[in-house]
């Protein structure tokens, strides 16, 4: 009978970037609160990565799409 994996599956990805971003957030605040033991804290910290460079990623692709509806330009926001 074959052992089970000693390494967790990853996290799935978040289903979108508000999804991520509430993630993080709790995650953050999981983290400042200094209750979390060292791993907890570490497992935190890699998961909060993968978030941020979910987002960022997701808000890269959504100025990309911008550019081009304006014409290869981003422009700035204005609220008029």
């Amino acid at each position: 009978m074959p052992k089970a994996s000693a390494t967790p599956a990853p996290p799935a990805e978040p289903a979108s970037y508000e999804a991520a971003l509430e993630e993080l957030e709790q995650l953050v605040a999981r983290i400042e609160s200094g209750q979390l033991p060292l791993d907890q804290m570490l497992a935190g910290y890699q998961r909060g990565a993968a978030l941020l460079a979910f987002c960022r990623k997701r808000l890269e692709a959504v100025q990309d799409q911008i550019k081009v509806l304006d014409d290869g330009q981003l422009q700035p926001w204005t609220q008029e």
